[in-house]
């Protein structure tokens, strides 16, 4: 069963295309319904469209507080009969109310290896600290910020002379790599959200193909 995707931006939208190429395969079991951004500008949005796939845009600076504009956000989302959301730069944090009334619905990626690193600047950060290894992580989300159960995370080095952008661009080609992989895991059942934590039902081995646990 194909299920239904928002992919909610406030930007270019990076992360976003490689879920529409990704969702352009046959055997992928969701669909890229919607793109929403809370900014009309966002340049995703003329991405998105260009596309071929519906583009809304609902403007946070017209709603007077936060839970308002996740409630219209909430709206938009049912009537387009989305099933799962998906978080790509989108720059809002949203209401308690609304994360958990999408619970076990709406996955985040994030730029590191967390529980590390959570919040902004992530790159820097682990330069700082002399790490050896750094990556992204899929999360379902929960109110708090970058704290939800872990669906998946790739891993690249830090090298020497390594700089904030080309760590970057390690982790953001795996980012591209990883997304599409988690929301397969999400919508076909392989990884779900169960009293707080994921549950598998496959399992992916170390050359990435899927097995039943035993």
């Amino acid at each position: 069963m194909t299920r239904r995707v928002a992919i909610l931006i406030s930007g270019r939208g990076s992360n976003m295309a490689s879920l529409i190429e990704a969702a352009q395969a046959a055997d992928f079991p969701a669909e890229i319904a919607l793109v929403l951004s809370n900014r009309p500008d966002a340049e995703g949005l003329a991405r998105a469209k260009d596309s071929g796939l519906a583009t809304l845009a609902i403007d946070h600076k017209a709603f007077p507080d936060r839970e308002s504009f996740d409630r219209a956000l909430d709206a938009a989302l049912n009537e387009h009969d989305i099933a799962f959301i998906c978080l790509a730069g989108f720059m809002r944090v949203l209401s308690d109310w609304f994360v958990e009334r999408w619970a076990g619905r709406m996955i985040n990626i994030h730029p590191s290896l967390l529980p590390l690193y959570r919040g902004t600047q992530t790159h820097r950060r682990a330069l700082e600290d002399g790490v050896l290894v750094h990556g992204c992580t899929v999360h379902f989300v929960v109110p708090e910020l970058d704290a939800g159960p872990i669906i998946a995370q790739a891993v690249v080095p830090v090298v020497p002379g390594d700089t904030q952008e080309s760590l970057a661009a390690r982790v953001i080609a795996q980012e591209h790599r990883l997304y599409p992989q988690a929301l397969r895991m999400i919508c076909d059942g392989t990884a779900r959200l169960e009293n707080g934590r994921v549950v598998f039902s496959r399992q992916w081995d170390a050359g990435g193909a899927l097995h039943s646990p035993t």
